[in-house]
């Protein structure tokens, strides 16, 4: 995927949203609540707030200003969302160099139609990682 057809954008899931202390704890029904109470928050345009939560990888990668003016560039063509489904939770194990990279991750995907879209469908996933305190924290946000 090519950088125009995917925008990973960092972003941390606020304290107290998942509740799980461990990766066995990683509940699907709970990730796709968790993921979308962050798209909502994209919605409401509450987008540096989910990048001052961020873990160290999302902040390494992207500045706020530059997060912040992503999501709104990807977002806003689109409108307001006027359906979204979920459709998969997937679970990987991501090996790095970087410990900050390196770790569980579970990525839970949408299907969502925007009023400006038509009748194209369009996919959200967000991507949680597990960080050291044991706190799933959402580390991304795509569009497709």
């Amino acid at each position: 995927m090519t950088s125009k057809s995917k925008l990973l954008l960092g972003a941390a899931l606020l304290a107290g949203w998942m509740g799980l202390a461990s990766a066995q704890d990683a509940d699907p029904t709970n990730m796709v609540r968790g993921g979308l109470q962050a798209i909502q928050l994209v919605d409401q345009g509450k987008i540096g707030e989910l990048w001052d939560g961020s873990g160290p990888a999302t902040k390494k990668r992207v500045a706020r200003p530059e997060f912040v003016r992503q999501v709104e560039a990807s977002r806003s063509p689109l409108g307001a969302a006027q359906q979204r489904t979920w459709i998969s939770v997937n679970r990987q194990l991501v090996a790095n160099e970087d410990p900050d990279v390196a770790g569980q991750y579970i990525n839970v995907e949408y299907e969502t139609r925007f009023a400006n879209a038509g009748n194209r469908v369009v996919r959200e996933m967000t991507s949680f990682r597990l960080d050291p305190s044991g706190t799933w924290r959402l580390s991304g946000y795509v569009l497709r």
